[in-house]
């Protein structure tokens, strides 16, 4: 199957030459949000193509390219940015226009230690990089908040998603206006797990949505179920459905909560994988607030 047929649904488009995944819920509203793919960029061998990370070991000049690649597909560029020191917790920080810049053109001046970016300043691009941990797009289109999120397993058990929410209404966002974006990750048929993560997640969602140890009927597994293949100890671990019950929790409608079904991994082969391939490349979720007309 090619990428686009495999990933049409779910928003797959073209901008500035670059193949992004785009939530067409969003499409209406006064912000900008895409996903890049691994597809569009310079560097070469594990890396390849559009590598945006300094942290894995590609050449350093390839990604700055590569940055400005994906800068242009939101007809921003790399001084526009935003990115966070990314540390698998749950802290949220609110950035405003004097933070752009900061982690572009090398990870020392990231902004952090932070897994979830705010900002209620339009033209900020907030970028976080995953290579199967879980991207969130926030947007409160009433008070004109956003925020953009990075949660793997323990960001995930840890709520980072809630914190941001939490850090929106600082700003002035009720929960229940919030519009929620779940990208790519890893599939929850493939992301198996040990008994040192599933007891993390019951401690985190409690046994009503992973069921207790030894569970297996169909409320236990709705986060968390064996993986037959695995042998004893082993689980299955849905990261997007639980960062799902993560933003329902906070306060987010079911309704308003977007997920976009295209995994990582080898197939459809859109987008790197941790788990996959090591090292890999990170692709990105930017997105920035549109100025709101007046009136």
């Amino acid at each position: 199957m090619t990428a686009p047929a495999a990933s049409a649904a779910a928003g797959l488009r073209q901008r500035a030459g670059l193949p992004v995944l785009a939530w067409p819920a969003f499409d209406p509203l006064p912000v900008e949000a895409m996903v890049t793919t691994r597809h569009g960029g310079v560097s070469a061998g594990s890396y390849a193509t559009l590598n945006l990370s300094f942290a894995v070991g590609d050449e350093a000049a390839n990604v700055r390219e590569n940055r400005r690649r994906a800068a242009a597909a939101l007809g921003a560029g790399p001084a526009d940015f935003v990115f966070a020191a990314q540390v698998h917790g749950s802290h949220a920080e609110v950035v405003s226009a004097a933070d752009r810049g900061r982690g572009t053109l090398a990870a020392g001046d990231a902004v952090g230690p932070a897994d979830a970016l705010v900002t209620a300043t339009p033209g900020t691009v907030l970028a976080i990089l995953v290579a199967d941990c879980v991207p969130v797009i926030l947007y409160d289109p009433a008070a004109h908040v956003l925020a953009c999120v990075h949660a793997g397993w323990r960001g995930t058990v840890a709520r980072t998603a809630q914190a941001a929410v939490a850090a929106m209404c600082s700003l002035g966002t009720r929960p229940e206006d919030v519009i929620a974006g779940i990208g790519p990750s890893v599939a929850a048929g493939s992301y198996q797990v040990g008994e040192e993560v599933a007891a993390a997640a019951r401690d985190a969602f409690g046994e009503e949505v992973t069921g207790p140890r030894g569970a297996s009927g169909p409320q236990a597994q709705a986060l968390l179920r064996p993986a037959v293949a695995g042998g004893p100890g082993q689980w299955l671990f849905d990261l997007p459905a639980a960062n799902r019950h993560v933003l329902r929790t906070a306060g987010v409608p079911d309704g308003q909560i977007h997920v976009i079904a295209t995994p990582t991994g080898p197939d459809p082969g859109l987008f790197f994988s941790h788990r996959a391939e090591r090292p890999c490349g990170r692709f990105a979720l930017a997105a920035r607030l549109e100025p709101r007309e007046q009136g």
